[in-house]
């Protein structure tokens, strides 16, 4: 586990570079600060920061693997695990005469491209981002694990390629490579919209993402090649009345392998555990292999929104000590500036600020935690999921039903009955879902933002996912979706950032791809059943997981922000980052003075869209205004602003 930086130079002169690298690395140190350096040769200088997690003693970064008439070809710099690198250098050992000279996945992971080449990252289970030198050809490979757990950013211009796992770092960069550090006007809208900033874009036009499952290739003084390797399918597999129960049973085995694996480590494993049924499965699991598990959780003094009870009650149901970490109004606020300058581009997803004091509290004990993450998006955890059952009377309408639905529902007033309904029913699945959160509708948007572009709506970015789920099972297709954006842009991003911030490894057993096996066949009457979601997940952990949680509903890391951005405890606040914010270009700043009047009112409940616009400000405020200054905490190594 490390934070990896690179550059690639267009005309041999890696060599003038190595500083500007060595302290580009500085601003991501937090992600390994156990074993920092660089490495370079007349075209490439690789610097990375190492979190030693397997093989401590020996796996250092760059890892130099060869075969035997040329044993430094490779230079590799990587981030992440790969859990079944014991099984992967046996095959290799085997098979292609592979030899090893260090304990780690690294170089399972490099004798994989050297012998199977660009392909070989199809049969790496686990989270990664690659970059692989070949001294001898001249030319890099950078890869990405198929669900996007862990980042990869790239910056391409006329001097070379930056790649690495922290925007920030390549900021550092831009002017060395001549390219303008200039804000993305479409990526600020679709943020605005979305709460998070889709793949590939960042806010930065200059800077962009290796995308999710995806990997590419270059050479100096070439534009990268983006292939895609992993293209994730549903082909459903009816259940059987007589199979119903093996078909249940190969989820809990798939799940039960996968923990099983995600504990591979040489040092101890802890799990965070919300209360919920996926944090507590994967925490049942897990103390399977580690008797003294330590689960962690956070909450909030306010009735309704702490799950610190239930999780004790199945820490200790389970037999794992347990740790509590709660957060004030003042925790809250205090934290946004640092936790806005470790996730690069603004997350406006309120749960990232106690995932950010619970990774505190967990990296006080351990190394590395695991987590339930991903679990809605495979198996049918949103409650959204059930539309297409609800609408499912507007599919057999004629068109011109449809559309004069969608016209009655547009005369109905604000908060009728059924005004809702209607209005999504006389929409197509593609115009009505476009993930799990949107803080804005067109209207609001409009008058919020003072650049508004119609073209750079929500189907902007969903359109072409949507193409390759053409006459899929509708929940399919919104599940699919989910992998491409909700996932991959808030849960995943806030998942690594913050836990990252905290020099603490998160790894998610769900996004596993033998694990993705078993759930990518459930019909759909496996997902929303009963009344309930994840009905064949529930099935297959009922000998796993505690009975008063296995029905619970879901509610994660929930945050009283409505009730805060309403009260004393942050309106002040609000108020003031608003007034001091220099976005006046971008947002109008007197609309968004009135919603939080409006809010305060408690005439509507404004909370989220505020907190899109706000988290943004303070992003701009650090990132191009430089009038606000984060307080980069200095736990167990100095960080470099």
């Amino acid at each position: 586990m490390c934070g990896l930086l690179g550059l690639l130079t267009a005309d041999g002169s890696a060599a003038d570079a190595v500083d500007a690298v060595s302290a580009a690395s500085h601003c991501m140190r937090h992600r390994g600060p156990d074993d920092p350096g660089t490495w370079n040769d007349a075209d490439i200088v690789l610097g990375f920061n190492r979190l030693s997690i397997i093989d401590i003693e020996h796996s250092h970064q760059p890892l130099r693997w060869g075969p035997p008439e040329n044993p430094d070809r490779y230079a590799l710099v990587f981030n992440g695990e790969i859990y079944n690198y014991l099984e992967l250098r046996e095959q290799l050992a085997a098979e292609e005469g592979a030899r090893f000279f260090t304990e780690g996945d690294g170089e399972a992971a490099v004798a994989a491209f050297h012998h199977w080449g660009p392909d070989g990252v199809r049969r790496l289970r686990g989270m990664f981002a690659i970059a692989i030198w070949d001294t001898q050809e001249r030319s890099l490979f950078l890869a990405r694990d198929p669900f996007g757990i862990k980042p990869m950013f790239l910056a391409h211009g006329p001097r070379g390629l930056a790649f690495g796992s922290e925007k920030k770092s390549l900021l550092e960069l831009l002017g060395l490579l001549e390219i303008p550090a200039d804000l993305s006007e479409r990526a600020t809208e679709h943020y605005t919209v979305l709460q998070y900033v889709p793949e590939p874009e960042t806010l930065h036009a200059g800077i962009t993402r290796l995308e999710s499952g995806s990997y590419a290739t270059l050479t100096p003084g070439a534009p990268p090649q983006f292939y895609r390797y992993f293209n994730p399918q549903f082909p459903i597999r009816p259940f059987t009345v007589d199979g119903a129960q093996s078909r249940y049973d190969e989820i809990a085995g798939a799940l039960r392998d996968s923990v099983a694996k995600h504990m591979r480590a040489d040092v101890t494993v802890g799990s965070f555990l919300s209360g919920g049924i996926d944090s507590t499965a994967i925490a049942a699991l897990a103390i399977q292999h580690n008797p003294d598990l330590l689960t962690f959780t956070s909450s909030f003094e306010r009735e309704g929104y702490s799950e610190a009870d239930v999780a004790a009650e199945t820490a200790a149901a389970i037999g794992a000590k347990h740790f509590i970490r709660t957060v004030s109004p003042e925790d809250f606020a205090g934290a946004i500036p640092e936790i806005v300058w470790y996730l690069d581009d603004p997350v406006a997803d309120p749960a990232l600020v106690p995932l950010y004091f619970v990774a505190m509290e967990a990296r006080k004990h351990v190394k590395v935690v695991l987590s339930g993450e991903g679990a809605d998006e495979l198996f049918g955890g949103y409650t959204i999921y059930k539309e297409p059952l609800s609408l499912k009377p507007f599919d057999k309408m004629p068109s011109g039903m449809r559309r004069l639905a969608g016209q009655v529902s547009d005369r109905m007033p604000e908060g009728k009955r059924g005004k809702s309904l209607l209005h999504r029913g006389s929409l197509p699945l593609e115009e009505r879902y476009y993930g799990n959160a949107r803080s804005f509708d067109d209207a609001r948007l409009r008058a919020v933002l003072r650049d508004y572009r119609p073209e750079w709506t929500h189907t902007d970015v969903t359109a072409p996912i949507y193409a390759m789920s053409q006459g899929w099972d509708p929940v399919a297709r919104m599940q699919h979706l989910d992998l491409f954006t909700w996932l991959r842009g808030d849960i995943l991003v806030k998942a690594d950032k913050i836990t990252m911030a905290n020099s603490l490894e998160l790894r998610v057993p769900f996004l596993d791809s033998e694990v993705f096996k078993v759930a990518q066949e459930l019909p759909t009457d496996q997902k929303i059943a009963n009344g309930t979601t994840k009905y064949a997940l529930r099935r297959a952990l009922e000998q796993i997981v505690p009975g008063h949680v296995l029905h619970r509903k879901k509610l994660g890391f929930p945050v009283p922000l409505r009730h805060w951005l309403a009260g004393d405890e942050l309106y002040d606040w609000a108020a003031g980052i608003i007034a001091n914010s220099q976005t006046d270009h971008i947002f109008d700043k007197s609309a968004v003075s009135a919603m939080l009047a409006e809010h305060r009112a408690g005439t509507v409940d404004n909370s989220r869209r505020l907190w899109t616009v706000l988290v943004y400000m303070i992003w701009h405020g650090i990132f191009v205004e430089n009038s606000i200054v984060p307080n980069i905490q200095d736990r167990s190594y100095p960080v470099r602003l």
